[in-house]
Order: C-alpha cells, then sequence, then structure tokens
C-alpha cells in the first residue's frame, strides 16, 4: 500500500511538472524545453558526454570537504559550548550573530579571502555548516543525564575519562541530527556557491545552460541537484532512525 502511494505521489509531481511547463510554455515558449522528456534526453545526453558526472563529482569533493570541516571545528565548538558555562556566555553571543548572517553574503568576502575556484565555494559551505553542528553538540552535551555525570563522579574519572566515556557516546543522536541539517543547508548554498568564479560543478552547470539558453540542460541539472540531495538524506534518516 505504502509503495502505491509512493507511486500516485511521483506519478502527481511528474503530471504538475507537464503541465506546469505546457501552461507557461504558452507565453514563453523557452519553457517548452523544460518538460520531463526534454529533461530526461538532455539528462541521458549530458551522462553519455561524461561531463555531468564529472561535474557532479566536483560538486561533491567540494561538499564534502567543506563539511569535514564544518564537522570538525562545529564539535569541538560544540562541545565546548557545552561543557563549559563561563565559555558559553563569552562566545554565544557573537555566534548568535555571526549565524544570523546569510552564507552567500560571505560571497565578496570569501573572494577576498581566497579568491576564485574551489576555496571560497569550501569556505562558504564551512559558514553555512558549522552552526548546526556546533549548537545541535552543545545542546546534546547539555543533555547528557545528570545520573551519569553523578556516576561518573563517584567512580573518581577525570575530566578526559569523563568526556571519552560518558559525554561523547550520549551524544552521538544529537550530533548526527546537527550533521543532518549541516548537509541539507550545506547543499543549498553549494549550488549558488558555485556560480561563484568556477568552471565546473552543478552550480556552474546551471548558470552555463541558462547562459547557453539550454533549457532542457537547465532542468536536467536541476533534477540532479535535486535528486542528489534527496539521496542523500534519505540515507542520513536512515543512519539516525535506529538510533531513537
Amino acid at each position: 500500500m505504502v509503495a502505491i502511494r509512493t507511486t500516485i505521489g511521483v506519478l502527481g509531481l511528474l503530471a504538475l511538472w507537464w503541465l506546469g511547463t505546457a501552461f507557461f510554455s504558452a507565453t514563453n515558449p523557452i519553457l517548452g524545453f523544460m518538460t520531463p522528456w526534454h529533461t530526461a534526453n538532455a539528462l541521458v545526453l549530458l551522462i553519455a558526454e561524461q561531463q555531468l558526472l564529472l561535474d557532479v563529482g566536483i560538486t561533491l569533493f567540494r561538499l564534502v570537504f567543506g563539511l569535514l570541516l564544518a564537522i570538525s571545528v562545529g564539535y569541538v565548538l560544540g562541545l565546548g559550548l557545552g561543557m563549559s558555562k563561563s565559555f558559553e556566555q563569552v562566545v554565544s553571543l557573537p555566534i548568535q550573530f555571526i549565524r544570523m548572517i546569510s552564507p552567500l553574503a560571505w560571497m565578496p568576502v570569501a573572494v577576498v579571502l581566497f579568491g576564485i575556484g574551489t576555496p571560497p565555494v569550501v569556505f562558504l559551505i564551512f559558514i553555512a555548516a558549522v552552526w548546526p553542528v556546533a549548537l545541535a553538540t552543545s545542546s546534546a552535551v547539555r543533555g547528557v543525564s545528570s545520573n551519569w555525570l553523578l556516576l561518573a563522579k563517584s567512580f573518581k574519572a577525570t575530566k578526559s575519562e569523563l568526556i571519552r566515556k560518558i559525554i561523547i557516546p550520549a551524544i552521538q543522536p544529537g550530533v548526527l541530527t546537527g550533521i543532518r541539517l549541516a548537509v541539507a543547508v550545506a547543499w543549498i548554498v553549494l549550488v549558488p556557491a558555485e556560480m561563484l568564479g568556477v568552471d565546473s560543478g552543478l552550480g556552474y552547470v546551471v548558470l552555463n545552460s541558462r547562459d547557453q539558453l539550454a533549457y532542457d540542460q537547465l532542468a536536467a541539472a536541476m533534477f540532479t541537484i535535486g535528486l542528489i540531495g534527496f539521496l542523500m538524506d534519505l540515507s542520513l534518516r536512515k543512519l539516525l532512525k535506529p538510533r531513537f
């Protein structure tokens, strides 16, 4: 029954896609090249030329690199925020202020600091993804049961043992939730970031297709972006499910 409902939902989305492009192409004929049929043809052509797969690989490399930096820094920062009240009081206000600045607003700064190419893209992914990890980690640390902390104290556990044996295992579900949010935010930021003076990646494919008025390729790139994002989120949901 679930499979039938899922199939109905997918077919409904395809129908809306087809009807929408058919309706708007009456006033703007170029949108007629974004139908599911044109998109599928363009996708097959791009895959056959191997260029799309190369762009996907470059985009995923930038994403993973930026996320690894964000997770590493965010995890350590979150531990500090959760375990030290004085540290939290010092840095909480600056963090809350900086994280409310749109990651895309950092684009000119990224270009000044790193020039053009992959480094500014990685920087923008980092600045977008570090905060969900840090805040989720700090929240998870504060949520560790006081009974566990008292038990560790009764055994005269050192600070290092407390962190390794009690806190780190206990906060894993919260940290994974933060990572899932970070991946979603990073993926949204990545595509416009790849329009920042680079000549590869899915964001570049979108921009280049628009400039060439190749709207079938543009639709194929959009479909690829959505599919990869969906698969990443699905994988993270499967990873989180057994832990709750």
